[in-house]
């Protein structure tokens, strides 16, 4: 197969905000999720440290932040914010909400796909 085309609505979601782009396009070279939060929702802190994934967040629409070791670093769209595997991060919708991406992979390795959790 050439190509893969997907929409995002066609998408199903999981733990109620995150789409499994890559998962759902069958991609395996690294990780892609669209998570759509509403207004005021916080995501939970975490880091990459078991997976040794760095991130990039893009913000798609809407706003909030990115909270960075205790650095907030505001999403807005058209913004792209590069995480390494061991800082933590976590996200946080503004009064707006904010839909955005997050494309993971392992810097200089192979990325290993992760299965979501069935609905």
């Amino acid at each position: 197969m050439a190509y893969q085309a997907l929409d995002a609505s066609d998408i199903p979601t999981t733990w109620g905000t995150f789409r499994m782009v890559r998962h759902h396009l069958g991609g395996s070279a690294f990780g892609l999720n669209q998570i759509d939060f509403p207004p005021g929702k916080v995501g939970k802190e975490h880091d990459e440290l078991e997976s040794g994934q760095e991130e990039i967040y893009y913000c798609i629409s809407g706003g909030g932040s990115l909270t960075v070791d205790g650095d907030v670093v505001e999403l807005r769209p058209g913004r792209y914010v590069l995480v390494s595997p061991d800082a933590k991060r976590n996200p946080e919708a503004g009064p707006g909400g904010m839909s955005f991406l997050c494309v993971g992979g392992v810097p200089r390795g192979v990325y290993e796909p992760w299965a979501p959790p069935e609905e």
